[in-house]
């Protein structure tokens, strides 16, 4: 069975992750990690047709996370049995125990985003109950930036001899060598701020009508975007990662014209610049909803 509590290692957040400018945001003087290839993760086999069964995180994720439209997506961490917590940590053995450079690019996609936010369900569970994610100090606490300590860069899991972090299946795999801004709506760090957490887990078959539709539901949400008196208050996530967004406020506004529907759409028109950005950490679960 996987235990993560044995994977727990004591690091330092990459240079990566350290403060950086961003412009044109009052009081705003820090980004995300930047993207950041690790080569050794762009093996995969084009020809492959195997196929990953993420049916018992689907089980999970049926029992424990509630949707609600135009509100954050909650999961119920103090309801999770011994029973489903033992079911989780068989699929995430399940995951880690595959060599996953030889399957196909979609497979390889779907299976990081559904081990990203496994693990992340794993981590809030094994410090349950914790009012947000950067309470969790795995990385001994000589981190304090964006993100505080948290689990983002302690090393979680070992897959085909390396081990890897939260930040590394990221930022390391998933946003460079994929190039796809809808990664950011797709990763889930169990906050109320966040994109939320998809109700099914992510399938090769499927991956464009399911991030098409997680972009849609973030962008007209108003932790994703909205505009009052002509001025546009975003998610920091368009500011934290602005560079996968075309880099710019201009850019980040034609993301969100992309997805939004003809209210939201109307509003932007006439916009060249965001104003405000905001986040909400506060777990998303039922007891912390809400709290800021």
């Amino acid at each position: 069975m996987f235990d993560l509590t044995r994977r727990h290692t004591l690091a330092i957040l990459t240079a990566g992750a350290a403060a950086a400018s961003v412009t044109g945001l009052p009081g705003e003087v820090q980004a995300g990690p930047a993207a950041d290839l690790w080569p050794r993760w762009e093996a995969h086999d084009p020809a492959s047709e195997s196929t990953i069964d993420h049916a018992e995180w689907g089980r999970i994720l049926d029992a424990y996370l509630e949707p609600r439209e135009g509100r954050a997506n909650l999961f119920d961490y103090a309801a999770v049995t011994s029973e489903d917590r033992a079911l989780l940590q068989d699929y995430l053995g399940d995951m880690t125990s595959r060599r996953i450079s030889k399957y196909n690019r979609d497979e390889q996609f779907a299976y990081w985003v559904n081990l990203y936010n496994a693990l992340t369900i794993e981590v809030m569970l094994d410090h349950w109950p914790v009012d947000s994610i950067r309470d969790i100090n795995l990385s001994g606490g000589f981190f304090s930036g964006l993100f505080g300590a948290g689990p983002w860069d302690a090393e979680l899991v070992e897959i085909e001899g390396e081990s890897l972090t939260l930040n590394d299946i990221e930022h390391r795999i998933l946003r460079p060598i994929w190039q796809d801004q809808r990664i950011h709506y797709a990763v889930n760090c169990a906050s109320i701020g966040c994109p939320d957490l998809n109700p099914e887990p992510f399938q090769a078959e499927r991956l464009e009508e399911q991030l098409e539709a997680a972009a849609r539901n973030y962008v007209n949400d108003a932790r994703g975007a909205e505009v009052e008196n002509g001025r546009l208050t975003v998610s920091k996530i368009y500011t934290w990662y602005k560079e996968d967004f075309g880099d710019s406020d201009r850019g980040v506004i034609e993301e969100l014209k992309t997805y939004a529907e003809p209210g939201l759409r109307q509003q932007l028109e006439g916009i060249s610049r965001i104003s405000n950005d905001r986040y909400d950490w506060s777990t998303n679960s039922p007891e912390q909803e809400g709290r800021s």
